[in-house]
């Protein structure tokens, strides 16, 4: 901490973990959660207009630079996280998610007013930045909010709505993509304006989700921490039926002041705790090189090898969708019961086994888009799952002074390792016309998720139900 820290006792994290469920909960998992969602409908709309961004008169884009505004999107994503990661921890939760989705808000508006190339890359690239920010500072939120016993399936079912924007994105391209409704080239340029719009609704609901407790008794602010976890109380004994609390936990004693050096918080990550990050590492850059490879590809695949119009991509999108969201919300529970370990191992390797035996399928031409289709959502079922795993096991793995800027690192890190190139290399192999070399990808991606399952059987931690404390100490713990 800086020189002006002192040492405060505090029983917050106690508090905050023995809540019983109650409506603030599901207040903080729709207001902060729809990061996902915005996510997911950005995602499925740059997916499910690729046809239409080919046929645009002002825009005729190429597959390879379909491929390209989807990595500047990722790369938007990777800068955003970094950035907004390290000012999360710095300045808290609660501002910087006003501030990210405000960034969202603008570029995604601005997209639609997009007239060549690279000022669609652009306004790519800031939207992505909002968003990547927004997956530091919600995450962080979420993980320092809900009770310990419901962390797992909260944070796969949240992760896991991103598939909610993916079916909202592939409904609104259905529509507005459909001959004649609208006059050539509208129909992408308004479906960019459903972001715009949801992200206008949530600005409100999050006024009312307060300041993380736990960030705000690291920054001397221990007051203010005891004021926000007494009205959380309060809500929560409203509640009708709420039961007495149980008595306070353990109490803790630490060192706090108004910021940690970010030097500090980097050996926290790096040399307190090395084999978390390879492990996060390998979880984030696999499920972000399969997901992206696959999803990023999918419309390119679906009008190249099987003729489908573009303006019927999103009836494709949509079972896809399905089997996303259902994965994470009926697994979920899972990881909190028999355990992170058993559950990330399997879901993983699973995930690459199907996609493997998929991609033989499809080079054999034994399956046509609808079968295509059902036999993504079964893949993803699985795969979704994972990929919010992924994420759950890097924002519970480290130091609270470090969090943010450790969801922000390895997502970063992921994404530019596994994520960034690959919507390139497959709009590379899909525009070869060759199902051979497209299933030399899968066989890629099937690779890595099956790689990252033997690394979590070896090096996994056992982090269900235990306080974020108790899974990694404070960097500013008093002992004794």
């Amino acid at each position: 901490m800086d020189d002006a820290s002192v040492v405060i006792e505090t029983d917050v994290p106690a508090r905050l973990d023995r809540l019983p469920w109650a409506r603030f909960h599901t207040l903080v998992v729709v207001a902060l959660g729809i990061t996902w969602v915005l996510d997911g409908l950005e995602v499925t709309i740059a997916g499910s207009i690729v046809g239409a961004l080919e046929e645009s008169p002002v825009l005729h884009f190429t597959p390879a630079e379909i491929g390209l505004v989807a990595t500047a999107y990722l790369s938007g994503a990777v800068l955003g996280a970094l950035l907004f990661g390290y000012l999360t921890d710095r300045l808290g939760r609660r501002k910087l998610f006003f501030v990210t989705l405000g960034l969202y808000l603008t570029a995604t508006a601005a997209t639609a007013l997009s007239w060549d190339f690279w000022s669609f890359a652009l306004f790519r690239v800031l939207t992505g930045a909002g968003i990547g920010g927004e997956y530091a500072a919600i995450n962080s939120a979420i993980q320092e909010l809900i009770p310990a016993r419901f962390r797992g399936r909260t944070d796969l079912a949240v992760n896991g709505s991103f598939w909610l924007g993916a079916a909202l994105g592939a409904l609104g391209a259905v529509v507005l993509l459909r001959p004649g409704l609208l006059p050539p080239d509208w129909g992408w340029r308004a479906a960019f304006g459903i972001g715009a719009v949801l992200g206008l609704g949530i600005l409100f609901l999050r006024q009312w989700i307060p300041e993380s407790p736990r960030w705000l008794m690291l920054h001397a602010r221990a007051d203010e921490s005891e004021r926000v976890v007494s009205s959380i109380e309060r809500r929560v004994l409203a509640t009708p039926g709420a039961k007495p609390l149980a008595k306070d936990g353990a109490r803790l004693r630490l060192t706090v002041g108004s910021h940690t050096p970010i030097l500090r918080m980097i050996r926290a990550i790096l040399r307190d705790y090395p084999r978390r990050a390879v492990l996060g590492l390998v979880l984030m850059a696999s499920q972000a090189f399969f997901y992206n490879a696959i999803f990023f590809s999918y419309a390119l695949v679906l009008t190249r090898f099987y003729g489908v119009p573009s303006d019927a991509i999103g009836w494709y999108m949509l079972p896809f969708a399905l089997g996303n969201f259902m994965g994470p919300l009926l697994l979920g529970p899972l990881f909190d019961t028999l355990g992170r370990k058993p559950m990330i191992a399997f879901t993983y390797a699973i995930s690459g086994v199907l996609l493997a035996a998929v991609g033989w399928l499809f080079r054999e031409g034994m399956v046509d888009a609808a079968t295509l289709t059902i036999c993504w959502s079964g893949i993803f079922f699985f795969a979704s799952a994972a990929a919010s795993a992924a994420y759950l096991t890097v924002s519970e793995s480290f130091p609270l002074e470090a969090r943010a800027l450790a969801i922000a690192s390895f997502y970063a890190i992921g994404t530019a390792i596994g994520g960034v190139a690959s919507p390139w290399l497959f709009g590379s192999l899909v525009g070869t016309g060759d199902r051979g070399q497209v299933f030399l990808g899968y066989l890629l991606g099937a690779g890595l998720m099956v790689g990252a399952a033997l690394i979590e059987l070896a090096i996994g931690i056992n982090a269900e139900r235990q306080p974020l404390e108790s899974v990694a100490r404070p960097i500013s713990v008093v002992e004794g």
